[in-house]
């Protein structure tokens, strides 16, 4: 990136190569619902069963049994009762005879099946007057109540025990199915109808390039008989490469909605499984969805995942991950040119991909996004300020001057944090101040203030960030000093914010030796002032380190080695050679190593030369940080032209801050 802000202790801190750093992460959530395994849903649902059913039985069983029980009497006691006159009232339901007592108290009896009750009474020697005391209340048997009340027990133990059959079956049903989803694509469809999902070209700040390129796809998916009829076959693979955050998968969006057409999106990971064959079998059931709901798009996202170079001695050769890949390619093969179905495809590393996958006829058509220059980041900070409201003093211009190296996905975390860090201090609206801070928070992680340092460690980090700022002032090849603090932001304890005062695209070796003097210059004052040396540099080492030997192994910058390129982008050998393979003698080693080690001690001399030199400077800029902690880009250059320097400008016009 071009940010080269000089932490004490960042480990954050980046090469200033943009081509070869690794760019910002930028973080997707996809949160969807994933159903639980067979074994474990159906474990879980019958356990639920078996706990309501024992639920309903303990409860049967407590109101059956726990209710009070009327005590029963023989027809010859039930008689003598009568007869004393202490029954008034006896209900009778068919054999079944409840008896009344002049206490309240009820007692249980049966009467005789084919006798009267009446007469079951006379035979037992009760006069007519004592029966006539009696109020009798015969009730009919028959009716559908009585059948309920003496059947309702077992009918509703027999359907609970069905129901309960019917419950496990359906659930071992739903798992055996569920076995066989597995082979179903789990793609995410946006159809052309949902309006609130839709995303145009008008939503893309930058990448013109890339919106011409894939202006075309958008024609042939709208008007595809203008191409067949003059025998032109539009491209089936489109693979979109670029740093994370530029932008692909909402380029890859903009198109199906310029277009109208479906979208069907997926992750390169969610086609592997550890089952043999799932992977092959989802991409087969998406491609036939695609076709089914043609035209459309498939959005196959990081599909490096599957993509990777076969037959790298890592896993076999038949592994699902090449079963999968070779399906992608059979499938892209088996297209017609009347499907009108077009496969879109991003990475951030085409350097890993089989190269099947990029002959013409699959993926012929390659767009390249890069990190976005200083109009586009003006116009993507533009369309993330929408629905944001901003004070009168915001800038974007000057915002854009001062995030050079952003990504897309920067840009929007940039605003969301300004627009958090005013509502945190309760306002309505999103000012400069927010912006700015931003800037500094997306890069090195938020303000520390409750890390407060001893006046001993804030004084050596002051001296240590003021010769970062100094030597980067005197060297001319080096980045402007736009703010220097000694506030703590992630884990460094202060650093030093520089910015090129004109967005590049290319980097020369006096600028990568500029860059290794300025990072060393912190040891340097460490050693020189105090005679000593601490962890704080240790970063700074790392940093400058890999620059110089990449300097020599990879851009060919040697004197001595001359123009030869031992390593790869990625630190690696070159031509496949295994994890500890090197593609160059321990003779050759050595000398890398001289040479870095020359580069260092060289970088070193001319940084304790500039600090020599200049020691009122230095002094005059660590006592003002060790008083304010933070010194901003304007007050920095009034230091440097009372003591003589003229702080660096942009070409035919002065930096604006």
């Amino acid at each position: 990136m071009a940010q080269k802000p000089s932490p004490k202790d960042n480990p954050q801190k980046q090469d200033k190569n943009a081509k070869d750093k690794d760019p910002k992460k930028s973080l997707r959530v996809i949160i969807r619902k994933v159903p639980k395994g067979p074994k474990g849903s159906l474990l879980s649902q019958a356990a639920l069963a078996l706990l309501i059913f024992l639920i309903l039985a303990g409860s049967y069983a407590y109101l059956s049994g726990g209710a009070k029980q009327d005590e029963t009497i023989s027809l010859s006691e039930l008689s003598q009762n009568v007869t004393s006159g202490n029954i008034t009232e006896i209900d009778v339901r068919g054999d079944d005879l409840t008896a009344i007592y002049k206490d309240g108290t009820t007692k249980k009896s049966k009467k005789e099946e084919t006798t009267a009750l009446t007469d079951t009474l006379k035979n037992y020697g009760v006069s007519p007057e004592a029966l006539g005391r009696v109020k009798l209340d015969i009730q009919n048997a028959q009716g559908f109540l009585y059948w309920f009340a003496t059947f309702a027990p077992t009918l509703l133990s027999i359907i609970f025990v069905i129901f309960f059959l019917w419950f496990l079956t359906r659930q071992a049903k739903g798992s055996g199915m569920q076995a066989f989803s597995f082979g179903q694509s789990k793609a995410r469809m946006i159809s052309p109808d949902d309006k609130s999902q839709r995303v145009t070209f008008k939503d893309v700040a930058g990448a013109k390039e890339a919106k011409e390129e894939l202006t075309e796809i958008v024609d042939f998916l709208k008007n595809p008989k203008k191409f067949l009829d003059i025998g032109a076959r539009i491209p089936k693979g489109i693979l979109l490469m670029g740093a994370p955050g530029t932008g692909k998968t909402l380029l890859a969006r903009a198109v199906a909605g310029e277009a109208g057409v479906a979208f069907f999106s997926i992750s390169g990971s969610e086609f592997v499984e550890m089952f043999v064959g799932v992977g092959a079998s989802r991409v087969r059931d998406l491609f036939d969805m695609a076709k089914k709901n043609s035209p459309a798009i498939i959005f196959v996202d990081e599909i490096d995942a599957v993509g990777r170079v076969r037959g790298g001695g890592m896993g076999g050769g038949n592994d699902e991950r090449e079963q999968t890949l070779n399906q992608i390619l059979v499938e892209m093969d088996g297209f017609e040119p009347n499907e009108k179905v077009i496969v879109m495809a991003a990475t951030n590393r085409p350097d890993v991909l089989d190269p099947a996958l990029l002959r013409p006829g699959r993926f012929d058509r390659r767009v390249t996004l890069d990190l976005p220059d200083r109009s586009d980041r003006e116009e993507i900070l533009k369309i993330h300020a929408r629905k944001k409201p901003f004070a009168e003093d915001v800038n974007l211009v000057l915002i854009a001057e001062r995030t050079p190296g952003f990504s897309g996905a920067d840009l929007y975390s940039l605003m969301n944090e300004a627009a958090i860090l005013a509502a945190r201090e309760n306002r309505t609206k999103v000012s400069q101040f927010d912006l700015i801070r931003s800037i500094e928070k997306v890069m090195l992680g938020p303000e520390r203030r409750s890390h407060i340092l001893s006046k001993t460690e804030k004084e050596l980090t002051a001296y240590h960030e003021a010769g970062h700022a100094l030597v980067a002032s005197v060297l001319p090849y080096a980045d402007a000093v736009h703010k220097i603090s000694i506030i703590s932001r992630g884990r460094a304890a202060g650093y030093v914010f520089a910015l090129p005062v004109e967005d590049k695209k290319l980097q020369s070796k006096k600028e990568f030796l500029d860059d290794i003097a300025v990072s060393l210059a912190g040891y340097v004052v460490e050693k020189m002032r105090y005679n000593d040396l601490t962890t704080g540099p240790s970063n700074d080492l790392q940093v400058s380190t890999a620059l110089a030997r990449d300097m020599v192994t990879k851009y060919g910058m040697s004197e001595k080695l001359g123009p030869i390129a031992l390593e790869s982008s990625g630190g690696k050998p070159l031509f496949g050679a295994g994890v500890d393979g090197k593609e160059y003698s321990e003779r050759v080693s050595a000398e890398i190593d001289a040479e870095v080690s020359e580069i260092m001690n060289t970088a070193m001399k001319r940084a304790e030369k500039i600090v020599t030199e200049h020691g009122k400077i230095l002094d005059a800029i660590a006592q003002r940080l060790v008083a304010v902690e933070v010194i901003e880009q304007k007050e920095f250059e009034e230091i440097l032209i009372a003591h003589g320097i003229q702080p660096k400008r942009k070409k035919d016009e002065e930096l604006k801050v």
